[in-house]
């Protein structure tokens, strides 16, 4: 093979740029450099530039042989010397994580006022302002600092995620320095290094293995695998997944078993954690669905009230010839009384009241309007490991020669039954049974224990879910004691201990099934049976349980020649064994995900799961949990090979994705948002951080979810439950209709108002209503009325509907109808009020106190139409369901009783005192409204049902 020595990248090879290295077996050489040592590796930066610290010093190290990888770094497994080390350090900089540019608290704060709605607000204070209100300027100004302070705080306290991920390197490597073993920081590792793995490690930098021993890392937070990755230094194919690199240890991972060496291959940004990290950056966050038709609505409705207004000046100029100054003043009150000063207020209100309500659950928002997005969800993208299963490995199956054995109970606590038939077992009836969970027992390094309330684990997950088998079913590692041991080894795929049992000193042994196979000429329950192996029998069985996504390890023991103090692979490969059974492992889903599920589906919302792990394991635990029927699957190879409109083919009709890199998830993502999609991922992994930052809305798990990857979502979920995300999502659907119900409850009083006035200017009568006197009822009837449909519960429907349309504005057609309507019949009924009034001979005052009470009580009607969005309001519901709307209605008489008869409010709002007449009058009003409404209601409900 010939030896290529290219010892650098051309950071202009963009052929080169991408995470597989699918260019050339080496990095593309760079110009010659005078070193005399390691001068291949990159020149001087005063002769050549240097390298691109994104990209890694060898490109696809993982497809060449270890020789190979050294010779194009110029390193050797003596390692490097200070000297060269400090060369290198100076031109790939250190081992750490680039910090991006942070967003200071004050860019933080200016960003929450970047919202249509504010810019409502703010413009109604300065029209406050213009007319010399301040009273009334400061209440608003006040709200749109709340509105400001409360966004602030709940971004505020999330940490970068890029922060999190650069936790997850190590702090210090073992690494050969001029010629000797020594500790140093990790961020002073330079290709080339070589470097030492123990268990317990993290790994310091992406490391090409040249000599393992039973390594086995735990890489399921970048890979999405639910057990540790056994490493082995020989090259793989050059298109092989992350997961399938089982020659190369990467940087944050952990190793939970055996010993190695290796060569450091890239550091820094360079590193697979570092691509990752570059991703996050990369990847730009978007707008919410509510955020979009906000926006859209805020715009709408400014240049209605812009376009209206000037008409108003211009046809009271024309009809009626009047100054200047009054119609400004007039055009400004048409203004004021048009923008629905509380509803942001309202909508900011209803958002965090739905915050604190999903925190109620165990659900944790970290940005408001996420929790209504998650109700406009139509798509949900799932990792499996530890979000839609339980990250902890489980034995259900157990086949001995003689029977089958189920075990119920999930995860590792030990609580659950061995079935046979559908029957619990007892151990001292079925002896094959305790064999092989005494193997279980025995074979076994890990422990399990209740800590805070939680069964948890100290050793392998395999291991553990062993063990759990073992105390399920009563079997004791006290009752043998182990004399010696040969630990698992990724060479040979075993395990054996030398035990004394009460039947004598024997080998146990526990490893693959073709392992075991090829050592064992008998099966049956214990080390003297006699019966001779039926191979053909177990290899079916095998099959069976491997296509049900199970792994399987088999059991074996043998006696022990007499005065054997070891056990060594040499002893296990001389063979005799008798093959006790077989173990059926899985990582299991998580019973209440599959509930979810169903949930979710009822409410029109696809599952589509996303994974690192195989696509045998995938598809099975896709059908158990009803995922997908046929069990489809799509890897991660295909994925690479699908260009932009096979991908959107692919993620609309596929709902289960195996093998996949964090850029796969990412890409789905984005071709589900390309087709329409309002998409949430849910994930607990580094490789689920870019994905969970590009959906609309990222699902973190909080308790195994890592830093990283809750800091990039929006919804963090503290009891790591999938379930969690269909009552979010039935929330989120209920904060959207009650603000549905709160817009189109107040938008007809602003409408009503800005008629009045319009209709007044036009008429050249005198105003019924006063600037400020339109600020009182828009201010409390947002404050009080509006926020009680905050309290409404879900209307029966809301999870058996399917996801409302993205595209469609925040108002539908019926509410634009209604807002109208009402609209027309509030202004009537409040000119009407107040020129039956003014035409007894009252006063000015009177008269507009008495269209003021018409308002806000015809609007107090109104909102008990306005609590359910069909059917009739007159239920027993309307008096049980919201008692804080009786209370909103109960404010509301309160402050509108002071705003008549109190003094001090009557000199400020220029109203006066009503006999009863001012207060019957608008009653007939608001009854009127609510039996025109529910009229609407009614022929409107029985048009859908007839259709």
């Amino acid at each position: 093979m010939t030896t290529h020595r290219a010892d650098r990248r051309d950071p202009d090879d963009d052929s080169a740029r991408t995470g597989d290295g699918v260019s050339s077996g080496l990095a593309a050489p760079g110009p010659a450099a005078p070193c005399s040592t390691a001068s291949g590796l990159a020149a001087p930066r005063d002769t050549a530039p240097g390298p691109d610290h994104r990209l890694p010093a060898v490109v696809a190290p993982h497809a060449l042989p270890a020789e190979e990888v050294l010779s194009a770094l110029d390193a050797s497994e003596a390692g490097l010397d200070d000297a060269e080390a400090t060369r290198r350090a100076e031109v790939w900089g250190p081992n750490a994580l680039p910090r991006g540019e942070q967003e200071s608290a004050l860019r933080r704060f200016v960003r929450q006022f970047r919202d249509p709605t504010v810019y409502v607000l703010l413009g109604a204070v300065v029209l406050t302002a213009v007319l010399g209100e301040y009273l009334d300027m400061g209440v608003i100004l006040a709200v749109v600092l709340v509105n400001a302070m409360i966004g602030f705080v709940q971004e505020g306290r999330a940490a970068d995620a890029l922060a999190s991920i650069r936790s997850m390197l190590s702090l210090d490597a073992q690494v050969r320095r001029d010629d000797a073993w020594t500790r140093l920081p990790a961020e002073q590792l330079v290709p080339g290094d070589v470097v030492r793995l123990g268990a317990g490690d993290k790994v310091p930098a992406d490391v090409r293995l040249l000599a393992t021993s039973g390594l086995r890392i735990e890489e399921s937070a970048l890979t999405g695998e639910s057990v540790p990755a056994d490493k082995d230094p020989a090259p793989v194919p050059r298109d092989a997944g992350i997961g399938d690199r089982t020659d190369l240890a990467f940087s944050g991972t952990t190793v939970v078993g055996g010993s190695a060496r290796g060569v450091v291959v890239a550091t820094g940004a360079a590193t697979e954690i570092g691509r990752i990290t570059r991703m996050l950056d990369d990847v730009a966050s978007i707008e919410t669905p509510l955020t979009r038709q906000m926006g859209a609505f805020g715009r709408t409705l400014a240049i209605i009230v812009l376009a209206m207004a000037a008409g108003m000046l211009v046809l009271g100029a024309v009809l009626h010839d009047q100054p200047l100054g009054e119609l400004a003043l007039a055009a400004i009150g048409f203004a004021v009384a048009a923008i629905p000063e509380g509803l942001p207020a309202v909508l900011t209100i209803t958002l965090a009241l739905g915050v604190q309500q999903m925190a109620r659950r165990n659900s944790i928002t970290r940005r408001m309007t996420s929790v209504e997005t998650l109700g406009s969800v139509t798509v949900i993208c799932s990792d499996k490991t530890g979000t839609l299963t339980r990250n902890e490995m489980t034995v259900r199956t157990v086949v001995t020669p003689r029977e089958r054995y189920e075990v119920t109970g999930t995860g590792y606590a030990p609580e659950g039954e061995i079935l046979a038939d559908g029957t619990p077992v007892d151990l001292a009836d079925a002896p094959d049974l305790a064999a092989i969970a005494q193997v279980a027992a025995l074979t076994n390094d890990s422990t399990v224990s209740r800590r805070d309330g939680h069964w948890q684990l100290a050793g392998e997950p395999t291991d553990g879910g062993l063990r759990t088998f073992a105390l399920k079913s009563g079997a004791r590692a006290d009752e043998a004691a182990r004399r010696a041991e040969l630990p698992f080894d990724s060479a040979v795929k075993y395990m054996a201990t030398l035990d004394d049992t009460a039947d004598g000193r024997v080998i146990d042994l526990k490893g693959a099934p073709d392992r075991l196979l090829d050592r064992c000429d008998r099966q049956g329950h214990g080390p003297d049976a006699t019966e001779a192996l039926d191979r053909d029998r177990w290899e079916r069985t095998i099959d069976e349980l491997g296509g049900q996504g199970l792994r399987v390890l088999a059991a074996a023991v043998r006696r022990a020649d007499p005065g054997t103090a070891e056990v060594t692979t040499a002893d296990v490969d001389a063979g005799g064994f008798v093959l006790l059974g077989l173990y059926g492992i899985i990582d299991p889903p998580r019973a209440e995900a599959v509930a979810a599920i169903e949930a979710c589906h009822g409410a029109g919302i696809r599952v589509v799961m996303i994974t690192g792990d195989h696509a045998v394991t995938a598809s099975a635990i896709a059908r158990e949990m009803g995922i997908s029927d046929d069990g489809a699957v799509v890897s991660g190879t295909q994925l690479e090979e699908a260009d932009d409109a096979e991908l959107r083919r692919l993620a609309a009709t596929t709902s289960v994705f195996a093998r996949t890199s964090p850029e796969h998830k990412l890409r789905l993502v984005r071709a589900l948002q390309e087709d329409g999609e309002v998409v949430s991922m849910t994930g607990d992994g580094v490789n689920d951080a870019p994905a969970l930052k590009r959906a609309d809305v990222g699902v973190a798990m909080g308790i195994k979810g890592t830093e990283a990857t809750k800091d990039a979502a929006d919804v963090v979920l503290a009891d790591d439950d999938f379930a969690t995300i269909a009552d979010a999502v039935r929330r989120g659907r209920t904060i959207y209709d009650n603000l549905r119900k709160a817009i189109v409850f107040i938008l007809p009083t602003n409408g009503a108002q800005g008629l009045v006035i319009l209709a007044a200017v036009v008429a050249g009568w005198t105003l019924p209503l006063t600037p400020v006197q339109v600020l009182w009822v828009n201010t409390i009837t947002a404050v009080t009325l509006g926020l009680a449909l905050a309290f409404e519960p879900p209307e029966p429907d809301v999870m058996r509907r399917p996801p409302r349309s993205p595209r469609e504005g925040i108002l539908s057609r019926a509410g634009l109808v209604r807002i109208a309507y009402v609209s027309l019949l509030l202004g009537a009924v409040t000119i009407g009020a107040f020129s039956l009034t003014a035409s007894t001979g009252a006063g000015l005052e009177v008269a507009r106190t008495v269209a003021v009470n018409t308002l806000v009580v015809a609007q107090i009607l109104y909102l008990l139409a306005s609590r359910f969005t069909s059917g009739t309001s007159l239920r027993a519901e309307l008096l049980t369901t919201n008692p804080i709307s009786w209370l909103c209605i109960g404010v509301m008489l309160l402050l509108q009783l002071a705003f008549v008869y109190l003094p001090p409010m009557q000199v400020a709002f220029a109203s006066a005192p009503v006999g009863w007449m001012g207060w019957v009058l608008p009653l007939a009003a608001g009854v009127l409204v609510l039996a025109v409404v529910e009229v609407d209601k009614a022929i409107v409900g029985a048009w859908r049902r007839g259709r």
